[in-house]
């Protein structure tokens, strides 16, 4: 909306042209949501307070994690507002892209709102059951893969790219969308499965979406494609604002939730962040390269179908508790060295992903 405005002021004033560049909007949209976030934040830290919106902590957890009962959650509300509030500020609104991703977070934050309702409204760590929650994440992330499978126009959007080779694509068909599907559902709940201590979800997401902008922008852009030795895909830069949009809203909402934090990201944040993730990957076709950045969401995932598969084959753990986090937590290391060093690991980890781009 406000790019509108740009655009017209740039008919009269030259320097207003800076806004038709997508560099510079990724990161007026990153300042965008990341003042939204720290503007609005104390307010809906307050607002969330004096309606008693409190996390409720599982019995079986973490002592340390007592403490935290009642802390104001459903904070990916204010995640949710900044990111759309940037974006449609600074996108191009006719782009089909952003308007996709921009449904993947709408409906993935309407399935977390539901379950963290129900959660607080019992008073219990229930919410929706699971096969409510994951027939609902289905046909949401089904109905975007089809939609994105039926509008392609390029051949390089339906195949599956392998980094560190230069042209080795593998026509998927059908298989796309199997394959999107698998990619959004299994990002959001990777995500809401490691959104377990302050602040651990959240930079590593802010630092896996940032590196998605870059390869967003190099996709969209047909030079810098054409040097890469990576497929262009036409209108992809403009999805690199809505990554800088997630960064800024990320970025000002780690301000509240590190530790201790003021306040929790639940599930209205950490589903549609984690969706965000998926269809993101599956847009610039990095599908491979986005599991290898998100390793520490791999991870804890893995660590749940571990510990539960382990337990129903054999009777036997193999981690002092699920997600991986809480091992470590139970063996005595303090929860903010927990969090930094997964960090750390996503770092590095982002480090590799981005290498790809020209390790071909």
């Amino acid at each position: 909306m406000l790019l509108w405005i740009t655009e017209w002021l740039a008919e009269h004033i030259s320097v207003f042209n800076v806004f038709s560049y997508i560099t510079f909007r990724t990161l007026v949209a990153t300042a965008t949501a990341l003042f939204i976030s720290l503007l609005v934040g104390p307010f809906m830290i307050r607002w969330l307070e004096r309606r008693q919106i409190g996390d409720v902590i599982r019995k079986d957890g973490p002592e340390g994690h007592f403490e935290k009962e009642g802390t104001p959650t459903m904070g990916g509300l204010l995640i949710l507002i900044s990111i759309f509030i940037s974006a449609l500020c600074w996108v191009e609104l006719g782009n089909r892209q952003v308007w996709v991703v921009l449904a993947v977070l709408f409906s993935f934050g309407v399935i977390g709102f539901l379950d963290d309702y129900l959660k607080l409204s019992k008073r219990e760590k229930g919410g929706l059951s699971a096969k409510v929650k994951f027939s609902l994440q289905i046909v949401c992330a089904l109905s975007v893969a089809i939609v994105l499978y039926q509008t392609a126009t390029n051949p390089a959007e339906t195949a599956l790219l392998v980094p560190f080779f230069k042209e080795l694509s593998i026509p998927l068909g059908w298989g796309f969308v199997i394959l999107t599907l698998l990619m959004i559902v299994g990002m959001s709940n990777a995500v809401n499965l490691t959104d377990g201590l302050d602040g651990l979800a959240t930079l590593p997401t802010v630092m896996v979406v940032g590196a998605l902008a870059l390869f967003a922008y190099t996709v969209g852009h047909f030079e810098f494609a054409s040097y890469l030795q990576i497929p262009y895909i036409e209108g992809m830069g403009e999805v690199a604002i809505v990554c800088g949009a997630i960064v800024g809203a990320g970025l000002g909402f780690l301000w509240y939730n590190t530790f201790p934090a003021q306040m929790i990201m639940g599930d209205i944040g950490a589903l549609p962040l984690g969706a965000a993730l998926g269809v993101i990957g599956v847009l610039v076709r990095q599908e491979i390269v986005l599991l290898i950045m998100s390793g520490l969401f791999v991870l804890e995932t893995a660590s749940v179908i571990a510990q539960v598969g382990s337990y129903k084959l054999r009777g036997k753990r193999v981690l002092r508790m699920a997600p991986i986090h809480h091992h470590f937590e139970l063996k005595g290391w303090p929860e903010p060295k927990v969090t930094v060093r997964f960090w750390i690991i996503t770092f590095l980890l982002v480090m590799i992903g981005l290498a790809t781009l020209k390790l071909r």
